[in-house]
């Protein structure tokens, strides 16, 4: 772990060094991330309608029933079931998309044992909060089938508030070891920044990425009396104090706009919606394809496709949204830390560290991105720089 003073002495990056080779390369991976992507959704649409054209759903929930016919166990053993057969489905791509390519592009640092174990962990960890979701849903769709997906809407709410406060806690720890950084002056300069901002934080904190990639990122982690400031190893290493300032600075600007609320909203109003398009496919799938009830679990395929449908048609418009509150959150750390240099080094060096694409096709940004493209982020730094410049009289 390097120190403050070995910090200080990184150069500022400017627009001119985002290195060429590296963005031909982000842009292959990038090409070959989205089509993996499509492939996924694609696989796990047609997963869930031959379960549910070739009555493969209904028999699987006979053969639970043959053993109990107590409805939570029932549920349980479906999605279980449900779960490690889409899990087997999925695994070659997982393992293509998420070890084989951040090699190839040199970003993983990860053993495939190492990898193995994190996705196990990972499935775990999934299946155990899915059931949790999926339990709660059919015994409302059992005992309130009219407005089932009102109360699960609220309820999901809670459920990601919940798990963001517990997230440094108990998720993370599962993937990451979290150290006290130990640099004083760095934590003092971070915290008064936080103080600026009105957010308490429990500390500063680095987490080993290294352990599995190259690649850096930074964040201020928890909710409340969990919230504290988390820096990757490959970033303390390799961003000076007032990068690092700045990266903290855009987080703290979430917090001081209330992103996270706003976001919640937002999100909680679109599940809303999604979750009444269930009610009604559901309702229509007890007519034409013969299910028990809207609470028959065999119903669980069609209800993934109508939620996995309606996210991925919302998808442009969700991140619509984040990336106007990101340029906002731009904007707050521009003006709170008045750095703009080492706002545009940052968003060099993640460029080049993390194989970022800078200039990604316009549809690309619309679609997938919930970021701003980094090329404009890049202006917004070097606008602020001009404006601030204009300011002083053209003194910097």
């Amino acid at each position: 772990m390097r120190g403050y003073g070995e910090l200080a002495e990184k150069r500022i990056l400017t627009a001119d060094d985002i290195d060429p080779q590296r963005q031909k390369e982000a842009k292959g991976y990038a090409r070959l991330k989205h089509r993996l992507l499509v492939v996924d959704m694609a696989l796990g649409g047609i997963f869930a309608v031959v379960l549910l054209l070739s009555g493969i759903s209904s028999s699987l929930k006979a053969f639970i029933m043959a053993y109990t016919s107590q409805p939570p166990l029932v549920v349980a053993g479906y999605f279980g079931l449900f779960s490690l057969a889409y899990g087997v489905l999925l695994l070659p791509l997982e393992y293509y998309g998420g070890f084989v390519l951040p090699h190839r592009y040199g970003l993983s640092t990860q053993t495939v044992r190492a990898w193995l174990l994190d996705e196990v962990k990972a499935g775990l960890l999934g299946v155990s909060l899915g059931l949790i979701v999926i339990e709660v849903i059919y015994y409302l769709l059992r005992v309130m089938p009219s407005l089932w997906w009102l109360v699960t809407a609220v309820f999901m709410l809670f459920f990601t508030v919940i798990l963001a406060n517990l997230a440094p806690l108990l998720i993370v720890p599962l993937f990451y070891k979290f150290s006290p950084l130990a640099d004083e002056e760095l934590v003092g300069r971070l915290m008064k920044l936080t103080e600026r901002a009105n957010t308490k934080v429990r500390g500063v904190f680095t987490i080993n990425l290294s352990s599995k990639t190259r690649a850096a990122n930074a964040a201020l982690m928890g909710l409340g009396n969990t919230r504290r400031i988390v820096l990757g190893d490959t970033l303390y290493a390799d961003y000076s104090p007032d990068e690092i300032e700045t990266i903290l600075a855009h987080e703290l600007g979430h917090q001081v706009q209330h992103d996270m609320w706003w976001g919640l909203l937002f999100q909680s109003a679109l599940t809303l919606i999604g979750l009444y398009l269930a009610h009604l496919g559901l309702s229509w799938g007890v007519r034409a394809m013969g299910f028990a009830g809207l609470d028959d679990i065999a119903s669980l395929p069609l209800l993934t496709v109508i939620m996995g449908g309606f996210m991925a048609l919302t998808t442009p418009l969700s991140n619509a949204f984040f990336r106007w509150r990101e340029r906002m959150a731009d904007e707050y750390a521009l003006r709170i830390t008045d750095r703009p240099r080492a706002f545009v080094s940052v968003m060099v060096k993640l460029a080049n560290q993390n194989l970022a694409q800078v200039d990604p096709e316009p549809w690309v940004e619309f679609v997938l991105y919930s970021h701003p493209a980094i090329r404009k982020r890049i202006q917004q730094g070097q606008s602020f720089e001009t404006e601030r410049r204009g300011t002083h009289g053209g003194q910097t």
